[in-house]
């Protein structure tokens, strides 16, 4: 006969999992070489060495601009033997001090960081910070453009001038300095830039604007957004009317920052009659003729 079955044995209760431990995520984001303490010391990274989302948003920007820089520094240096570098809208000098310690620190050859800022706390920090690590070759001032181009503390000769988020006119102000110094290299990541926008807005240029041109700001939306466009156009039409080679492409993806041009111009001396004229024509077209002083050709 068939044995019976055996009896069902009553079901054990799962046993909990055990939580799983959280590793501490490596900071993949750092370069070989950074300096830890620089980076808590700009509050990139916190006291204990963690990083937000923001802050590594941050830092993504500000390595790439440094790649971009230090194929022009490489060349300055292997044609004059040394560089200078001015900073402009330099706010905490993200981009100074870790362009120094990444780059410039190791150099054999001369060279020297300019931070150029107009609040003067956060100059005042910058130069603490500065003497904190020894950085000597690094100097802030707390001056506008227009003192800079006199300032005794840059008369020596300027070969690239940056300017990495320098809200609205502070990066015609940086154009301006470079144009002044005369200048190999000119990096721009400009910010929000409200001037234009503002004066399409106020319709001060609509009785001489040809044609139904004008539909291009009509909305809000569209007058914030072809104002920071048209500036930049103005802008690298401005250098090449200067005499610049210039390139126009985007830092970041846009997912890390929506203020994500990046404008690089090489001082050529190349011709400059055709582009002055585009930009006069660029001017006159879109009926800013009364801004025309802050983009002058040569």
């Amino acid at each position: 006969m068939p044995k019976p079955p055996k009896p069902l044995q009553p079901l054990q209760p799962l046993k909990p999992l055990k939580p799983l431990k959280q590793a501490a995520a490596p900071l993949l984001d750092i370069r070989p070489g950074q300096s830890i303490e620089l980076l808590k010391a700009l509050h990139i990274l916190t006291a204990d060495g963690k990083m937000n989302q923001d802050s590594r948003r941050k830092l993504k920007q500000v390595y790439h601009l440094t790649q971009f820089i230090e194929p022009l520094i490489t060349q300055v240096v292997a044609e004059r033997g040394r560089v200078n570098l001015v900073d402009h809208g330099a706010g905490k000098s993200y981009l100074g001090f870790i362009l120094h310690d990444l780059l410039l620190k190791s150099m054999q050859q001369p060279h020297h960081v300019y931070g150029i800022e107009t609040r003067a706390p956060l100059v005042e920090s910058s130069r603490a910070l500065a003497a904190k690590l020894g950085f000597n070759d690094m100097s802030f001032l707390n001056l506008a453009v227009a003192d800079a181009i006199s300032a005794p503390e840059l008369s020596a000769p300027i070969d690239v001038v940056t300017a990495l988020h320098a809200c609205d006119t502070a990066t015609d102000d940086a154009i301006r300095f470079a144009l002044e110094k005369q200048v190999k290299f000119i990096v721009l990541v400009p910010c929000c830039q409200a001037e234009v926008a503002a004066f399409l807005r106020n319709d001060k240029g609509d009785s001489t604007v040809k044609g139904s041109i004008a539909e291009l700001w009509r909305h809000p939306i569209h007058t914030r957004e072809f104002g920071a466009q048209i500036t930049n156009v103005l802008r690298g039409l401005q250098l090449e009317a200067h005499g610049y080679q210039v390139t126009v492409t985007e830092l970041v993806g846009w997912e890390h920052s929506m203020k994500n041009e990046l404008i690089i111009a090489q001082f050529k001396n190349l011709p400059r009659a055709q582009p002055k004229q585009r930009l006069l024509d660029a001017i006159e077209t879109f009926g800013l003729t009364a801004l025309g002083e802050r983009f002058s050709a040569a």
